[in-house]
């Protein structure tokens, strides 16, 4: 849900990124509530591209993150960015918080990287798919390629019954994007 109009700060944002090299491409949707995921997820320059899109295009979304990240100055800067701190090791009741979160607002984006980490995985954490499912919202495919220093905004994914299925065809569409240090498979 990107805001207008530009800030100062926006502007900046928006000068660093292009000063930089990189882009944003495609569209977002006009939905009032979805979940959002991002891949791949192979550095933490992810974040920091990731964070100067938010800013410069206005973007009003949450995203979660590994609590580790919210100590001291940068949790501050985190939390007034949209950052929900999530403890990974006990993730219990994180999904119902999350529900809870869009039941309680009339518009609410929630970005989650599908990885859940920045290693190399075999297999997707299913957070992203009960969370949008729980909810009853889409979920919203962004994508970060490296080699032509490129933020993709892709398509949006209506959910099944079939969580094994619908990650497979969320992740399917991951396949042609390379991240800084890998690709999602």
């Amino acid at each position: 849900m990107p805001q207008s109009p530009q800030s100062p700060v926006r502007r900046f944002f928006g000068w660093l990124l292009r000063t930089c090299g990189w882009k944003l491409v495609g569209q977002f949707p006009d939905l009032p509530k979805l979940v959002f995921v991002a891949a791949p997820h192979s550095s933490w320059w992810d974040g920091v591209w990731g964070l100067m899109f938010k800013v410069a295009v206005g973007l009003d979304a949450s995203f979660m993150a590994k609590k580790e990240l919210f100590r001291g100055p940068l949790g501050w800067l985190l939390r007034r960015l949209g950052g929900i701190p999530i403890e990974r090791s006990a993730a219990h009741g994180v999904v119902e918080q999350m529900v809870a979160r869009f039941e309680g607002s009339d518009r609410i984006w929630l970005g989650i990287a599908a990885e859940g980490t920045r290693k190399a995985v075999t297999k997707w954490k299913s957070g992203f798919w009960q969370i949008a499912r729980a909810a009853g919202v889409p979920v919203m495919t962004i994508y970060f390629h490296y080699p032509e220093k490129t933020i993709g905004i892709g398509p949006v994914f209506e959910l099944t019954d079939d969580r094994d299925a619908d990650i497979a065809r969320i992740r399917e569409f991951y396949r042609p994007w390379q991240g800084k240090n890998r690709g999602a498979f």
